[in-house]
This record gives structure tokens, C-alpha cells and sequence, in this order.
């Protein structure tokens, strides 16, 4: 996840984000516990409105293993930011585990404000005429529509075990799959690859939530949160 890193940002990227009438969630990661933790204390003096911990990240010092792998590792990390982090913080999970709503647990048991789910689920391209994967570190994020069916059960699954707010994502480009998510149980919606296909797919989504909202004489869309009827 190059980037040019937080002071660049601090410097440069928020104040053009400011200028904006928009809330400002900064996407956080590191390689190490205290890498998260130097990174949220700088953040939390920054005028924005909160931080979405991304724990997909590897985590060199564990043996390259991801921090949301397991309930420890996602409890500890999670603990230690919360102690220099006063804003918002939700923690983006990976849909890499065998038991989702085990990891959400502990999010929600080290103090933190939302879970965000889910990343990309861990893909293989292979080029059949070099014999050799596409991309260079071998396997990659699968992101889009592909993994919405995968995306929108984790958000059910989560809404079952956990009390605090679910920002559900994957896949999501238009209105019916964002009513989807918040039907599975989430508060809130992202989007992120759809905008790569079509720059007004968040516009076009907000649309198709309102329409809807009209088609069932909704007043409120928090009203339909976790209220789907299962089989």
C-alpha cells in the first residue's frame, strides 16, 4: 500500500479535503503493533473525523502473518491504538478466516467504535503462456462484485455476534446491493471498486437507495437494518 505517508498527508492532502462539507476517515496501516500506534497518536492530532484501522496489512515481526488472522492478534492491536486514539475507530477486517464473527468479537471487546468488512478476499491470476502468476507477489486482493455473496453472509454473520455499528462493503454498485447489506445488518455502506468502473456509482447508489425508499414507503433507511427474514 505505497504511499507517500502521514506527514505528506497532513500537509498537503487534508487541507484540499477540508474544502470539502464531508466527514474524513483516514484508512490506516502499519507492519507492526507499534507502527499502528505511532500512526494513530499522529492522527489523532489531525482534524479529521476518524480512522478505519486496517488490519489486512502483514505483520513482519508475527512471520508475516496478517493481524486479522485471529482473535488475539486483532484484540491487541485494536487495544493498543484505542489508548492514544480519542476520535472514531472502526477496524477493517479480512474475510481470510475461518470464523468472522470470532474476529469482530474482538474488535468490539478491545473498545473500538465499528467494524468495517470486508476487505478483499486473497486471489490468483496465472498468465498460461509465461506459467507465471500476473502479479508480482504472487496473489492479490479480489475485489468488485465477485465477492458480494461472500461479503453480504460476513455482514450477517458479524450483525448476530456484535453490538457496535457494521460499515458493510464488497462489491457494492448500485442501490439494491447496498439495501442488500443494510438488510443483512449494516449501519452503513462503502464503495470502492465500483468507482473505478463508473465515477457516479456512488451517486447512482444513493438514487437507487431513495427510490427504494419510495417504492416501500420507508421514512427512515435505518429502519430496515438487520431485518431480513431468514428461511
Amino acid at each position: 500500500m505505497q504511499n507517500p505517508g502521514v506527514e505528506y498527508f497532513a500537509q498537503n492532502d487534508l487541507p484540499f479535503l477540508r474544502s470539502f462539507d464531508t466527514a474524513i476517515i483516514v484508512n490506516a496501516c502499519g507492519s507492526s503493533i507499534d507502527e499502528y500506534v505511532e500512526l494513530c497518536k499522529i492522527l489523532n492530532t489531525l482534524d479529521i473525523d476518524g480512522v478505519e484501522l486496517n488490519l489486512s496489512c502483514p505483520n513482519v515481526k508475527e512471520g508475516c502473518m496478517a493481524f486479522g488472522n485471529t482473535y488475539e492478534g486483532v484484540k491487541k492491536v485494536t487495544e493498543e491504538v484505542r489508548k492514544v486514539l480519542d476520535k472514531p475507530l472502526f477496524v477493517k477486517l479480512t474475510p481470510n478466516v475461518t470464523d468472522i464473527a470470532s474476529i469482530a468479537k474482538a474488535v468490539e471487546d478491545a473498545g473500538a467504535d465499528g467494524v468495517s468488512l470486508i476487505n478483499t478476499l486473497l486471489g490468483m491470476k496465472i498468465d498460461i503462456d509465461k506459467k507465471r502468476p500476473v502479479l508480482a507477489n504472487n496473489t492479490g486482493g479480489l475485489s468488485g462484485p465477485a465477492i458480494k455473496p461472500v461479503a453480504v453472509r460476513m455482514v450477517y454473520q458479524v450483525s448476530q455476534a456484535v453490538n457496535i455499528p457494521i460499515l458493510g462493503m464488497g462489491g457494492i454498485v448500485n442501490g439494491d446491493d447496498a439495501i442488500e447489506f443494510m438488510l443483512a445488518g449494516a449501519q452503513a455502506i462503502s464503495i470502492g471498486a465500483g468507482n473505478f468502473i463508473d465515477p457516479y456509482t456512488s451517486v447512482k447508489t444513493v438514487i437507487g437507495i431513495e427510490d427504494y425508499m419510495k417504492k416501500y414507503n420507508i421514512d427512515d433507511i435505518n429502519n430496515i437494518v438487520g431485518t431480513v427474514q431468514m428461511n
